[in-house]
């Protein structure tokens, strides 16, 4: 049974933490465990979700690589997440207090499911791939077609269809977890799908030959925001904190990307070069550029942008002003603090 998007809001948090997988980022968080906000040594406790990807995992391994945490006065501890949607779904709960997403689940947020509290890069991550043969997203029509519902596999699968003059309902979509996502590609049981990378790389090294029939790229009137995230009532003093932490290990990355692949690969557990190739797909922003695009409102619109093409989706039921989820004016303001501090 397909899990719908009503389920994938409404359904216990339990359920969304028996899908994550056992992962931090270093042996030092794991001695500080989750179980909220509290204080420890001076430090305050914070329970921090991630996807294994360049941009859900640099930061946090920067952050931990380069004594950020402790600075602002955070002890982290970090977990792996499959997708966006489930970490939202735990921060609904009160199981996490702050999370990373990608573009194609931004719709929660937008629909009041969390806050955002700072956008990370600008992805060129996700593709409809399909079945060595097929060539054209209008031969995907009446075939099998995977896709990870709620996140940027789904984006772009519709985006690309639109495009084509097709719908979700020209083909037989088969909604799936990643994993599941993965192996039925591989065996040959669906002939499309709509995902992402670094996960696509793990297919094509067991189907060479797979077509990659639309990317981020094909749509330039759209941006494809990542982000960080908080439960919808986290409260403003501790997001500051994080966002400092974030803001600097962001301006850390910009200016040695090399070691930041380097350490995103050690917490990813991967090799350099396909941390590499992962980040490939990346438009890494600084603060700076982010603080400025946030106050000529360059940031609003690509919400908006998101916020618009999830309504034709069915996915939001209006697109809200991007205000009601993401208070750029607290961003800016903990982001400044931020570099003023490292600067001294």
């Amino acid at each position: 049974m397909s899990l719908t998007r009503r389920a994938l809001i409404s359904s216990l948090s339990a359920t969304a933490l028996s899908l994550t997988a056992v992962g931090c980022s270093s042996s030092k968080d794991d001695a500080n465990g989750s179980g909220g906000s509290g204080a420890q040594g001076g430090t305050q406790k914070i329970r921090f979700g991630y996807i294994a990807d360049f941009n859900g995992a640099s930061l946090l391994a920067i952050a931990d690589d380069q004594g950020l945490w402790k600075k602002h006065g955070l002890s982290p501890s970090i977990k792996v997440f499959t997708n966006g949607p489930i970490q939202i779904q735990a921060l609904g709960a009160g199981d996490l207090d702050f999370g990373y997403i990608g573009p194609g689940a931004m719709w929660l947020p937008a629909g009041g499911k969390a806050k955002v509290i700072a956008i990370d890069t600008l992805t060129d991550a996700d593709r409809v791939i399909a079945q060595p043969g097929i060539t054209s997203i209008e031969q995907l029509r009446g075939r099998k077609v995977g896709v990870p519902e709620g996140t940027s596999g789904e984006m772009i699968l519709n985006l690309a269809l639109k495009k084509a003059g097709l719908t979700e309902k020209d083909v037989k979509k088969v909604p799936m977890d990643p994993s599941t996502l993965v192996a039925a590609f591989s065996s040959g049981q669906i002939d499309g799908a709509g995902f992402y990378y670094p996960l696509i790389a793990t297919i094509k090294k067991r189907v060479p030959k797979l077509v990659e029939l639309a990317a981020d790229t094909d749509f330039p009137d759209h941006a494809f925001p990542t982000a960080f995230v908080s439960g919808p009532k986290t409260d403003a003093a501790l997001s500051a904190k994080v966002v400092g932490v974030l803001a600097e290990a962001n301006d850390w990355r910009a200016a040695h990307k090399d070691k930041a692949v380097s350490l995103a690969a050690k917490m990813l557990q991967v090799t350099d070069e396909q941390a590499g190739s992962d980040a490939a797909n990346v438009e890494l922003l600084t603060t700076a550029d982010l603080v400025a695009k946030t106050k000529d409102g360059t940031v609003d619109g690509w919400l908006n942008g998101l916020a618009e093409f999830f309504v034709g989706t069915g996915q939001l039921a209006q697109a809200p002003a991007p205000g009601t989820y993401y208070d750029g004016a607290a961003f800016v303001a903990a982001a400044q603090t931020a570099g003023k501090a490292t600067a001294r």
